[in-house]
């Protein structure tokens, strides 16, 4: 990636800081003002500078050392919501003594974290206050810093809770962080909140009728199939979306709050994928109209659309930062979007497999049992669609896609870092022309422990595949599989917070005040979630969702 690109960055960065450190007023975004500004991202229509602007952000260098650069690219400031939890202002105090005061605030939050459950506030140790900071700082840097896969023992196959209600396929499930409620959504438009804790339902939100003559007036609720779901990060809003065009917005607090709150109507076509920027009410949605929008569910408000993709946007994802990545099904690209820039990365996927060359490729054909192995026949296999991406921290991301291989990216390279081709073995269909033929099954899901080493992936082999990432974050190994008949539509997995007692999990009473956790969430169907292009009807197979609960190895 070229110098001047972070040198402009860093300048933009500096000028804010201190702009903020001085007490000047925050600019209002565009759309609340009434003001436009010409966005190579967000216009359709760009001059040839722009044009020139934008293939240079998109361009990056082989040759960039891995230990180095992107330093000045980090977005390290407080997110939306730490600054509206800033606390009064005072009109005569100095500089150093807001800051002194935002100190004690912020000190204050984390001892009152620390001290939920039978800790005393005053007697929290001050080792645990100096972890914590130290791990807020380490996730404000956008690097990964939990090294904790091998403190977990995967090849045993812990206790699960499978969840029905839906009529027909899950399509996707989502937890809280604070583990206490999940939520799923079907194909027949509903949405069901659960109590995670007993694993029983709460309440459902059906799928609405639109009547004739009232296709203006707004609707409580979807009109059709729902596809993705997310969850802001406080618990308080759930986002929707699905074949209806609309990204709904639910009222989620409370123990059986599911009221919905509004719908968003500017995309031209099916919502295929939300994601919540973590920390703040800023929502992502993408469509198969190739375009992303930005939602500020702090005002209820739109901010902006993102052009850029070639086919449908197939799945997005976001962490702390202003920056989102997403993936374009057949235009095979995934695009790592800067906000605040107005630029975005472009990252090519479609790599061949010689193993796939070799197994449909008829590399042996024709060969006598005295001739020497000839070179494989020149049939190449190209990946055809990047399905779901997922981040690990600020600069480092995963893909799937329909080739079987899954791809580790970091935004310093425009390559792979590493690919794991096949992840999920091949399937073999019996057809009348072709007799048997074999093809690899498709990464349908993705997800990651946020800031960890540790990630999982799904297909429809019959099991969900956990993955641990080298310290240098240079490859990743299989590390565990676990049981999950039919096709998994989606995965999750987020820390368990500590105390939390999970009835249906044995292990939780013993491990709640002794070890840490790790939650994983799997919306399990019997059809893909935006199709029935893959049907999976074998024994055991079901739609509902898979919630497993791994506990750290207790110490000898």
């Amino acid at each position: 990636m070229p110098d001047a690109f972070f040198a402009n960055n860093s300048r933009k960065r500096k000028r804010s800081v201190s702009a903020a450190s001085k007490g000047a007023p925050r600019k209002k975004p565009a759309h609340l003002n009434g003001k436009s500004k010409s966005n190579p991202l967000t216009s359709a229509k760009s001059g040839p500078s722009q044009i020139k602007k934008r293939i240079a952000d998109e361009e990056l260098s082989d040759a960039t050392d891995d230990d180095q650069g992107g330093v000045d690219d980090l977005d390290l400031r407080a997110s939306d919501e730490e600054v509206y939890q800033s606390g009064s202002e005072h009109e005569d105090e100095t500089p150093a003594e807001k800051r002194l005061r935002l100190a004690q605030l912020y000190l204050d939050g984390v001892k009152k974290t620390l001290a939920d459950g039978e800790f005393d506030a005053a007697e929290i140790d001050k080792e645990l206050i100096s972890a914590r900071l130290k791990q807020d700082v380490m996730e404000h840097a956008g690097r990964v810093h939990l090294f904790i896969a091998d403190k977990f023992d995967f090849t045993v196959s812990p206790k699960s809770l499978r969840t029905r209600g839906h009529r027909f396929t899950v399509t996707t499930a989502v937890a809280s962080e604070d583990a206490r409620f999940l939520y799923t959504a079907g194909k027949e438009g509903s949405v069901i909140k659960w109590n995670l804790r007993t694993g029983k339902k709460m309440s459902m939100a059906h799928k609405q009728r639109q009547q004739k003559g009232k296709q203006k007036e707004e609707v409580s609720g979807h009109t059709d199939e729902i596809w993705t779901l997310a969850l802001s990060s406080d618990g308080k809003f759930l986002a929707s979306g699905g074949k209806d065009r609309k990204v709904g917005v639910w009222n989620v607090e409370g123990e059986e709050s599911l009221t919905w709150v509004k719908g968003f109507v500017g995309h031209r076509d099916s919502i295929s994928c939300l994601a919540f920027r973590k920390s703040s009410h800023q929502l992502y949605s993408g469509s198969h109209d190739r375009t992303l929008k930005l939602f500020d569910l702090a005002v209820m408000g739109y901010v902006e659309t993102l052009f850029g993709h070639q086919d449908f946007v197939l799945s997005v994802d976001s962490l702390r930062g202003e920056t989102a990545v997403s993936c374009g099904g057949r235009d095979r690209t995934v695009r790592f979007w800067k906000i605040v820039d107005e630029t975005q990365l472009v990252f090519r996927g479609g790599g061949k497999s010689k193993l796939r060359e070799i197994l449909e490729g008829g590399a042996f054909e024709g060969m006598d049992e005295d001739e020497e192995p000839k070179k494989p026949v020149t049939k190449s296999f190209v990946e055809g669609s990047m399905e779901c991406v997922a981040m690990i921290d600020e600069e480092t991301f995963l893909s799937g896609g329909d080739s079987g291989s899954i791809c580790l990216w970091n935004i310093q390279k425009k390559k792979p870092i590493f690919t794991q081709a096949l992840a999920h073995g091949l399937n073999e269909t019996v057809t009348e022309e072709r007799g048997v033929v074999t093809s690899p099954r498709w990464i349908t899901a993705i997800g990651s422990l946020r800031y960890s080493d540790i990630f999982a992936s799904g297909s429809w082999d019959g099991e969900i595949r956990l993955w641990k990432l080298d310290s240098k974050l240079k490859s990743f190994s299989l590390i565990g599989c676990l049981a999950a008949p039919g096709i998994v539509n989606s995965i999750q997995l987020l820390p368990l917070p500590r105390d939390t007692i999970l009835s249906w999990d044995d292990g939780s009473r013993q491990a709640a005040k002794s070890t840490s956790s790790v939650l994983l969430v799997a919306g399990m169907g019997q059809e893909s979630r935006m199709g029935r292009w893959i049907t999976v009807k074998d024994p055991g197979s079901f739609n509902g969702c898979l919630t497993f609960v791994f506990h750290q190895r207790t110490p000898p």
